[in-house]
């Protein structure tokens, strides 16, 4: 009768076209015009003999480089899990969310209680992402404080591939820790080829903000372009402090800081898999910190996928994230903000879910279950609204009629299901079964859910491996 179902997925643009196009024109005008700082040699000789213009530490890169560039690096990149599977496919609009890394602090969901995290947090937290759905990919989450800082970062990363099979984006300090992380998840993929077929591990590099790189970070640009390990360049520019305090102009640096360090990839290795993106948001003149639930942070996040798309490169995106202490009402509303916002705008690796806090300071186990639970809301809310003969309903409105019901009609039975229920979470039942029911208010439900899911065992890694990743561990320095 009708047409088939026309699958179509909820957008929402912040840039008309022409915004677009100036935002790119104001990006190449700027590595063009002003550059960045590139103190490392090596570096620099390749910029100089790719065209740039270098005037000691000042590199200022020509459009047609950037754009060339871009044109060179892949549009998508997939990751893997720990068996090999092709998981996350970073490509257009497709969304994938999972938390974030180096936080100092943990809340106890046992205490409510806040601490140094450690390297055992990070094998709770590690198994916590494991066990929700809605986390696709994962991080370290925390900065291991139990253990000696020169190899915290490895630490970490050897509990996460421990812990989850889901692929890791971690961050490390220097191109050592770079090759040890490597060395790991080429031990558990079974070797190079396995591991070029669906890549386990994301490095995630920061230039500083304003247009500035310093050496270690250019080093591990480098190594991974060569290594064919995938990249995100991601500089964290605040709006008022590190970068201009208008929107727009935020945008512009926090591209070309990116963009920037992908010139240097591509002059390395022509094809290597790099992720774009910036954590844009404001400083709080107030307090003055970075807000990590700014509804502006959302604002320029959607507007850089949207670049990110006109360019065709993966996105790294921010959300799920909140300034609030706890698990509270604060960060709920700062999350659905924008949790929904991301996936709206099509962001597609989007960091922080669930794991940062008090504007990136604290971890909570607690905060992830939240999370997950409004990402159903916000997977549900993106699924659309399928549109054919069997969900129009004609018939079926026909055959009960006026003044029937549709309770008992096979239909009802058939997609009822179709509809998102919390399992525990959010409540609706009416008062005076909730009173039966011990009148658990929202923070009590999820103390209980989280003590539930931290119980998740997560499939062992062979007695091998592990007896392989303590022994590289005895080398590390």
């Amino acid at each position: 009768m009708f047409s088939p179902d026309l699958t179509f997925r909820p957008r929402m643009s912040v840039l008309s076209p022409a915004q677009i196009e100036q935002i790119h024109q104001a990006t190449l005008e700027l590595l063009e015009r002003t550059g960045v700082q590139v103190t490392h040699g090596r570096a620099r000789e390749l910029l100089q003999g790719a065209g740039a213009h270098v005037d000691g530490n000042r590199v200022r890169i020509p459009a047609w480089m950037v754009e060339d560039a871009i044109r060179t690096a892949p549009s998508r990149v997939v990751l893997g899990n720990r068996s090999g599977e092709r998981r996350v496919f970073l490509e257009g609009d497709k969304s994938w969310f999972g938390p974030s890394v180096d936080c100092i602090d943990y809340l106890d969901p046992a205490t409510d209680q806040r601490r140094r995290f450690t390297s055992d947090d990070c094998r709770v937290t590690a198994t916590v992402a494991d066990a929700l759905p809605n986390f696709t990919w994962v991080m370290t989450i925390g900065m291991a404080d139990d253990v000696p800082p020169n190899i915290a970062d490895r630490v970490v990363a050897r509990q996460v591939f421990t812990y989850t099979e889901k692929p890791l984006v971690f961050c490390c300090k220097d191109v050592n820790s770079i090759h040890d992380i490597y060395e790991m998840a080429l031990l558990i993929a079974g070797g190079e080829a396995r591991f070029r077929q669906a890549p386990t591990i994301v490095h995630y590099s920061e230039p500083i903000s304003p247009l500035v790189y310093y050496d270690p970070a250019v080093d591990k640009i480098l190594y991974c372009a060569e290594m064919g390990i995938p990249l995100i360049n991601f500089p964290a520019p605040q709006g008022g402090s590190t970068a201009p305090a208008t929107f727009a102009g935020e945008v512009v640096q926090a591209s070309a800081e990116s963009l920037s360090g992908l010139v240097m990839a591509q002059l390395m290795r022509p094809g290597a898999p790099f992720i774009y993106g910036a954590f844009t948001t404001i400083m709080d003149m107030r307090t003055t910190i970075f807000s990590y639930g700014a509804p502006e942070m959302s604002l320029m996040t959607a507007a850089l996928a949207q670049m990110a798309q006109h360019y065709r490169l993966p996105f790294f995106g921010t959300a799920g994230c909140s300034d609030a202490k706890f698990p509270d009402p604060q960060a709920a509303a700062e999350v659905a903000f924008s949790c929904l916002s991301s996936a709206l705008a099509g962001a597609n690796l989007i960091h922080d879910a669930g794991s940062w806090l008090d504007h990136g300071s604290l971890a909570s186990p607690g905060f992830m279950v939240l999370v997950n639970e409004i990402l159903y809301m916000v997977n549900q809310f993106m699924g659309g609204l399928p549109v054919n003969d069997e969900t129009l309903a004609l018939d079926v409105m026909d055959r009960v009629g006026p003044g029937g019901h549709y309770l008992a009609d096979d239909h009802t039975v058939k997609h009822f299901k179709d509809v998102w229920y919390s399992k525990g979470l959010f409540d609706r039942t009416i008062y005076q079964l909730w009173q039966a029911q011990g009148s658990k208010r929202f923070e009590e439900r999820l103390a209980a859910k989280t003590a539930k899911i931290m119980q998740h065992q997560p499939t062992p890694l062979p007695d091998e491996i592990l007896k392989e990743l303590a022994a590289m561990a005895q080398h590390w320095n």
